[in-house]
């Protein structure tokens, strides 16, 4: 395993539109790392932004607003996520965890973070939420990418 390649690995887990969804299927078939490296790299990949996001995310979004465009996007991508979170507020912890742990497009841990700050959770309850959420989604990406690999050998043999 080369220590460049893992924190390529963790490197994609922070990034918010691939985070898991990316970082382990990268890690197992590009990298060739064992799907249990793979799985620790890419949620400690995914775990890194979360704090600052639940912390420092109403500090930096007046300054962000400043910028046109990047005002319209954050409204946008606000509504987009107060929309979704209807599961949230309505089962607060486990909703934000089932929301997190979901391995769909705009879903994951930067938008449950967001989420988390939009609805006001407190940070203990919204970092546990989002961090047992990504052990989870780690899970299902990392079956998900060994099964289609177990499929693919049925089908190649």
């Amino acid at each position: 395993m080369d220590f460049f390649d893992a924190l390529k690995v963790i490197g994609i887990g922070m990034a918010p539109i691939s985070e898991l969804r990316g970082a382990i299927p990268l890690a197992i078939s590009f990298y060739h790392f064992p799907w249990y490296t793979a799985y620790i790299l890419g949620v400690i990949g995914n775990l890194i932004p979360v704090p600052f996001i639940l912390l420092f995310l109403n500090s930096v979004i007046p300054v962000l607003r400043r910028i046109r465009f990047m005002e319209r996007l954050i409204d946008w991508f606000f509504t987009r996520t107060r929309r979704k979170g209807k599961l949230v507020e309505r089962y607060e912890w486990l909703g934000l965890m089932v929301f997190v742990a979901i391995p769909l497009p705009i879903t994951g841990a930067w938008t449950g973070a967001i989420l988390a700050v939009l609805l006001g959770l407190i940070f203990k309850s919204a970092f546990s939420a989002v961090g047992v959420g990504i052990l989870v989604a780690g899970v299902i990406v990392t079956a998900a990418t060994m099964l289609g690999w177990a499929v693919a050998d049925l089908f190649t043999t």
